[in-house]
């Protein structure tokens, strides 16, 4: 099985690991993922003003580029998944903005394409009992917080990779790999995301509370499919051990890294050197 694969501007520069760790476990799963011949940047937000069509034509190449290779196209990044997933049901639904944004990109684009999450690839397509079976390395039973934040699973009816209130699809693949899933109160709140470039405070208190909210239930690990909040959590660690006497600080990986080591790859395959906080220690520590 081939499914056309958009990697975006982040998993080709500072998230190799992502990258890299998610095409290593899904030819040990039986599959490939084909990067799209053309690519350029989503967006990285999805227009909040309904006249700025402009803010569309920037996904609405990525989707074309895709429709050409396929029915479906996958990606990683959750910000990624939200813009091309949100962009796709705009051009499919409103044939005037349709119009508009395929004459700017001098190319047709029907909205046929389907936009599916890697998450959804291993559940749907794969399955998780298949994932199961291709363990080599079970993750010992480490206690892990899956984070999803906003974009995975919000607006939930333009989105939702699974429901907007209770997801479960992360701590079900987490589940099969050997993990002993946490489920925390933050897991889907927002870590602040782009204020990350200009309002630091409030990141640090957003993401600080993410972590927090994760340690107190018992946590080891946490768990993300988001570049941006790996970053901001990361980051936000050391504010959270001066506030807070005796917070020890938590490795945030992505689940890629997880599954890849648990489908057998290296540390360096799976980009475990490139995390701010090492998951390595933790990893031994467990038997891994």
């Amino acid at each position: 099985m081939k499914i056309p694969y958009y990697p975006g501007c982040t998993l080709n520069t500072v998230a190799k690991g992502f990258d890299v760790s998610a095409r290593e476990s899904a030819r040990a799963l039986g599959f490939e993922m084909e990067e799209l011949g053309q690519w350029n940047c989503c967006g990285a937000s999805f227009p909040l003003s309904p006249d700025n069509l402009m803010g569309l034509t920037a996904p609405a190449k990525v989707l074309a580029s895709a429709a050409r290779m396929g029915d479906a196209v996958t990606t990683l990044c959750s910000v990624c998944y939200n813009v091309l997933k949100r962009t796709n049901k705009a051009l499919r639904d409103d044939g005037e903005k349709r119009s508009v944004v395929t004459g700017f990109i001098e190319e047709e684009y029907d909205g046929s394409t389907e936009v599916i999450h890697f998450l959804e690839v291993l559940r749907d397509r794969v399955g998780f009992d298949r994932v199961r079976e291709s363990v080599k390395r079970p993750l010992g039973g480490i206690r892990a917080a899956a984070y999803y934040g906003c974009m995975l699973l919000r607006p939930a009816g333009e989105v939702g990779i699974d429901r907007h209130e209770g997801p479960t699809i992360m701590e079900d693949l987490l589940s099969v790999l050997g993990c002993e899933p946490v489920d925390f109160p933050n897991k889907i709140e927002c870590c602040g995301a782009h204020l990350a470039m200009t309002r630091t405070d409030v990141v640090e208190r957003l993401s600080g509370n993410v972590l927090e909210s994760a340690v107190d239930c018992g946590a080891e690990v946490v768990v993300t499919s988001c570049p941006l909040c790996q970053y901001n959590l990361e980051k936000s660690q050391a504010k959270v051990a001066e506030r807070r006497a005796g917070y020890r600080h938590v490795p945030v990986v992505y689940f890629t890294q997880l599954l890849g080591i648990a489908l057998g790859q290296s540390d360096e395959m799976a980009g475990l050197g490139e995390n701010r906080w090492d998951v390595r220690p933790l990893l031994e520590a467990k038997g891994v």
